[in-house]
């Protein structure tokens, strides 16, 4: 099959997070099935935009800010569409990692409108919302494209429920879950008796990196001898975890390392004794995926879209997202109780070779595809 698959942005810097790792696993396993695989985005942050995506080819378009103060949501890739319009035949389905934004939901439209399949994927980022930009895109751009889309893959019920709320309970809903490449890095939990503790994410408000500061200088006031690392770009909490680093006098203590090329997240990982993700409603993060797939345990709030998983499979351990002390306390746990870290990390590493592999992905993907193409209606 030529699949054409589209997302927001790719940088140097990870700065859009989850779906282009999302993106490029898929093409990238695609590809390995001989499929012919093209990515198309938005992109900034290069001196020259690649031509690559890892291992996928790919065109990338500048992208600039036509909405000030809102975000990704403001983006927009004129050339991008532009492209669309003109290559649009060359390719049997259309897979578009679809996002309130002036980047891929016009990119949808015209595919939709020049008669290819398309497969939309939103990854959690349409959801139900108040927010005054909402409304008249869901009117003239999401909610057309939702209900043109031949297949919506959705990842947890809570996303299917606001899919279905905003397009109607008659658009084509499927389930599919992030899954992650295998990976012959792997962390050594038992090597040292504390170790670093590691956010690796966006400086985000959702994400709440000050929540793994704060948490940070409690085990550091209890006594225990580890390390704190964030890794990631700022999206607007990077002063305030600076200055509470400050307040707290946690130099030496607590780092944050900044930003990572992708290709470096994985061995990055590898060092880290235990990955911790406090963020808030979070649908399926791939850095937790990545995190187990190294054999790190992991520690997430109950309101992630993983929390089901690790609790019944032994993963790490899951909190309240609103009670830092169950936080400080799981995470304290893990460091201070022998073997438990070590039984943890083989038990990630265990269930994404089991459940989280990039096999099944795959496999779903083909099978909305070909229906796609060859029923041209909307999978059911």
């Amino acid at each position: 099959m030529r699949i054409l698959q589209i997302v927001t942005l790719v940088s140097p810097d990870s700065a859009y997070g989850g779906p282009v790792r999302v993106a490029e696993n898929q093409c990238t396993a695609l590809l390995s099935r001989g499929h012919d695989v093209h990515l198309a985005a938005g992109v900034r942050g290069y001196d020259a935009a690649p031509d690559m995506v890892g291992a996928v080819p790919a065109t990338l378009f500048p992208v600039r800010t036509t909405i000030p103060g809102i975000g990704f949501a403001g983006l927009r890739a004129a050339g991008l569409v532009r492209w669309v319009r003109r290559h649009a035949g060359e390719f049997d389905v259309a897979h578009v990692h679809l996002a309130r934004d002036f980047v891929t939901l016009p990119a949808a439209l015209a595919l939709v409108r020049a008669g290819v399949p398309v497969v939309a994927q939103p990854h959690g980022m349409i959801d139900a919302s108040d927010r005054m930009l909402a409304r008249p895109l869901d009117h003239y751009l999401t909610r057309p494209v939702l209900r043109a889309a031949s297949s919506v893959l959705h990842l947890t019920p809570r996303e299917f429920d606001d899919l279905a709320g905003i397009a109607g309970d008659s658009i084509a809903l499927r389930e599919l879950h992030n899954g992650v490449p295998e990976t012959t890095v792997s962390a050594d939990v038992e090597r040292t008796v504390n170790g670093e503790v590691l956010f690796m994410a966006r400086l985000h408000p959702r994400k709440r990196p000050t929540l793994f500061v704060r948490m940070a200088a409690a085990l550091v006031e209890a006594g225990v001898d580890a390390h704190f690392t964030l890794v990631g770009p700022d999206e607007g909490e990077g002063a305030a975890v600076a200055n509470l680093i400050d307040e707290a006098s946690l130099h030496g203590r607590v780092t944050y390392e900044g930003p990572l090329p992708p290709a470096q997240s994985i061995p990055r990982m590898s060092d880290a004794k235990v990955y911790v993700l406090p963020s808030v409603d979070e649908p399926y993060p791939m850095s937790v995926l990545e995190a187990m797939s190294v054999g790190l345990p992991v520690v997430v709030t109950d309101t992630c879209g993983l929390a089901p998983l690790i609790a019944a499979s032994g993963c790490g351990l899951v909190v309240a997202s609103d009670d830092i002390e169950s936080l400080v306390a799981a995470v304290r746990t893990i460091l201070e109780t022998p073997g438990l870290a070590g039984e943890m990390g083989e038990n990630s590493r265990r269930t994404v070779a089991e459940r989280l592999d990039m096999s099944a992905v795959v496999d779903i993907l083909e099978q909305n595809y070909r229906r796609a193409i060859f029923t041209r209606e909307p999978v059911r």
